[in-house]
């Protein structure tokens, strides 16, 4: 395995930065797009977790402290994010993201695995999932959607703003997602103080690294049709074992896309929980437990 060198050293000396928050072992993967950031952490079963927008493995960091004493625990940054290298180059599109997924999981060697996917992490995941169902022993679904968004009016305001020069100028020059939506999500704010806050923007410090963050924004309607393909090629994967926990104040993803979940996965565990869209943040002891109690 070819291990990469670690391409933004100097965010985790910034004062910001709290390895008491985050007190993990960075590694580095080389890819074609770029250097992967992900953390691998414990023995045992494998959970794979897989994050969305603007978010990247800290998103994860409590449930990783929980369950890293009895499984092992691999969340990567997908590349744009986080810790990983972000170049403005790469396409940046969730099917991109899922051919990156798929070589860590090979690479890693990685089998039988607890599949956690949350926002676009849904997407990524589950289409890595539909290719390799083999790979896959089971999946926890978080606030999270897969089939087709341009029939949704909101969804193509969205798209619309994001093209738009406006758009590119909130997430490129103001970095909009992580400072403003990201906090709007949450529904009691005191589950997102300032130094936990600041972990989500100061990890996008200037333009050039801001470009994951639009182009996969730009991919809620512009990927559209794959993730219409991945709804209906699911059913590689639909007989195992799922659990939905879903935050039931998502401003967002409201409750009927877990009703959808509910018709298409009828054998699903369903745990809904009084939060936002950001659940891992404001209920990470129950989305742990949860995860214990489904035997991950």
């Amino acid at each position: 395995m070819e291990n990469a060198p670690d391409p933004t050293p100097e965010l985790r000396r910034e004062s910001w930065f709290d390895a008491g928050l985050y007190p993990f072992e960075s590694k580095y993967l080389a890819l074609e797009a770029g250097a992967m950031h992900y953390i691998d952490e414990g023995e045992g079963e494998i959970i794979l977790f897989v994050h969305g927008t603007p978010t990247w493995s800290f998103l994860f960091r409590e449930q990783v402290k929980a369950l890293s004493g009895r499984y092992r625990c691999i969340a990567p940054d997908h590349i744009g994010f986080g810790l990983s290298e972000k170049p403005p180059s790469f396409d940046g599109t969730p099917p991109a993201h899922a051919r990156n997924l798929a070589e860590l999981a090979d690479r890693l060697g990685l089998e039988n695995i607890t599949l956690v996917v949350h926002d676009f992490g849904g997407p990524i995941g589950l289409g890595f999932a539909n290719a390799h169902p083999e790979k896959v022993r089971r999946v926890v679904l978080l606030n999270t959607w897969l089939w087709e968004t341009r029939s949704e009016k909101s969804a193509r305001q969205v798209d619309s703003l994001l093209n738009s020069w406006l758009g590119k100028f909130l997430y490129l020059r103001l970095n909009f997602s992580p400072r403003f939506l990201l906090r709007q999500a949450i529904t009691d704010k005191k589950h997102l103080p300032r130094a936990v806050h600041r972990h989500y923007t100061r990890v996008f410090p200037d333009k050039q690294s801001r470009y994951g963050l639009l182009k996969i924004g730009q991919s809620l309607v512009g990927a559209s049709e794959w993730y219409a393909e991945q709804w209906e090629k699911l059913e590689a994967i639909a007989g195992k074992p799922f659990l939905i926990i879903w935050g039931m104040q998502d401003a967002f993803l409201k409750p009927a896309y877990l009703e959808k979940w509910k018709a298409r996965l009828p054998q699903a565990e369903v745990i809904e929980l009084d939060c936002g869209h950001f659940l891992t943040e404001e209920r990470p002891e129950e989305v742990a437990k949860a995860m214990l109690i489904f035997d991950v």
